[in-house]
């Protein structure tokens, strides 16, 4: 039990401030929030690149792969797989591959609540 709740901690912690720092993003900065997605998509692949993204999937789990740095680190995770395994070419599918579930779940079920939910028009 103890082991459960430190673990569900560390992802809280971590998702956290991942999240808190978009947030500083948004309020600090004349970012646009695609440009900050766009970023955090960008950090997690070159923090995965360089070594430094595993270690806070290690300890954050979830709270680090959940965001949208977690999607980068999927993507960078995926082509050094497939690159190893393929060569050159693992470089443009490794991370397709990798992100294929989430990216099929997302379009799936987003897909579902456009059509249980009618869309109402911003004024």
């Amino acid at each position: 039990m103890q082991g459960t709740l430190s673990m569900y901690l560390s992802a809280f912690i971590v998702g956290g401030v991942i999240c808190a720092i978009g947030q500083i993003l948004i309020d600090k900065t004349k970012l646009t929030t695609a440009r900050i997605l766009v970023l955090f998509v960008t950090a997690g692949a070159i923090l995965t690149a360089i070594g430094v993204y595993q270690k806070i999937v290690d300890i954050g789990g979830a709270g680090a792969t959940v965001p949208l740095t977690g999607f980068g680190y999927t993507l960078a995770k995926g082509a050094f797989r497939d690159v190893d395994q393929y060569g050159l070419l693992g470089a443009f599918t490794g991370g397709l591959k990798a992100a294929a579930a989430g990216i099929t779940a997302a379009i799936f079920f987003g897909y579902l609540i456009s059509v249980a939910f009618a869309p109402k028009a911003k004024r």
